[in-house]
């Protein structure tokens, strides 16, 4: 799929102090990613923080970012979890025609075996009218997806046309990329592998940071996919400072703390996930303002 080639990102759900969700700032994100040069948008994943909101603020969630793009890119909705059943009913009843794909994770908590992981994706994919990138993140999941169990999924059904690989395995991610069917498209689930990846043969990434960072991560991205590599390094090491200070007290914490350093949103994240502390908050603050010097 051509439209996943590049940057897409991850986008966060922005809260007032009352942890309400904060519209404008949602629109805000939404605008600065796009005008910041992303190729496609990401809703509903982990980095939204989905598993703290109802359903009728997931529903308005999608709702808002529909209208705010406006048809500019296209729009990956997050649509997984581990009750598969559950899973195969929302691809069934939701509408999906705004979308050009759905990202959906690999089972968690269930701790599932290779052959589970299978079944559960045939049976996303069976019920899914549009295709379906996989996601496989071991740190949050508990089970890793194995690069043969991707293969077999990629060729028994065409519309599984993706994986987001975070596992932060550069040696899993080859394997990958050595082995998937033509067409098949490897993207980096990990924002400071992301470039090494590409370097290597994959398609791209669904980011983190590059909400924050919009102009700055999507170029690298772009580079690293024309094999400009000594430029694309350049911003690599621009940015890798801000990759590990966003991660490193949790996500979504990290990035909107640089929010709040752009003045785009409020640092809120809703427990049991907590803000980031006073003393990255400093670090954070002072990262975006020596990028936001440079740029």
């Amino acid at each position: 799929m051509q439209s996943l080639i590049g940057t897409g990102v991850a986008l966060a759900t922005p809260y007032k102090t009352d942890l309400s969700i904060d519209t404008e700032a949602l629109i805000k994100i939404v605008n600065f990613s796009i005008d910041g040069g992303v190729e496609y948008l990401v809703i509903l994943g982990t980095t939204a923080e989905s598993a703290t909101m109802s359903q009728t603020e997931k529903e308005f969630v999608i709702k808002t970012i529909i209208e705010t793009n406006n048809g500019r890119l296209p729009l990956i909705l997050g649509v997984g979890g581990n009750n598969t059943m559950e899973v195969v009913a929302e691809l069934k009843t939701r509408d999906l025609s705004q979308f050009s794909a759905i990202l959906s994770i690999s089972p968690y908590y269930n701790k599932p075996t290779q052959e589970g992981i299978y079944q559960h994706f045939k049976a996303v994919s069976e019920a899914s009218p549009i295709p379906v990138i996989l996601y496989n993140v071991p740190s949050r999941t508990g089970s890793n997806v194995l690069p043969s169990t991707v293969m077999r999924l990629a060729n028994d059904f065409k519309n599984i046309v993706a994986i987001k690989e975070a596992a932060g395995d550069m040696i899993q991610a080859m394997q990958l990329l050595k082995n998937k069917p033509k067409g098949f498209l490897v993207l980096s689930g990990d924002d400071m592998i992301a470039l090494p990846m590409v370097l290597a043969g994959g398609s791209g990434v669904i980011s983190v940071i590059a909400q924050g960072f919009p102009k700055e991560f999507s170029e690298m991205i772009r580079l690293g996919l024309n094999r400009k590599v000594d430029e694309a390094f350049k911003i690599q090491y621009l940015l890798s400072d801000g990759i590990d200070m966003i991660f490193e007290q949790g996500n979504p914490a990290g990035i909107k703390q640089v929010f709040q350093s752009l003045g785009i949103a409020e640092n809120t994240v809703r427990l049991p996930l907590v803000c980031a502390d006073t003393s990255l908050s400093d670090r954070i603050d002072q990262f975006v303002k020596k990028v936001n010097k440079l740029a």
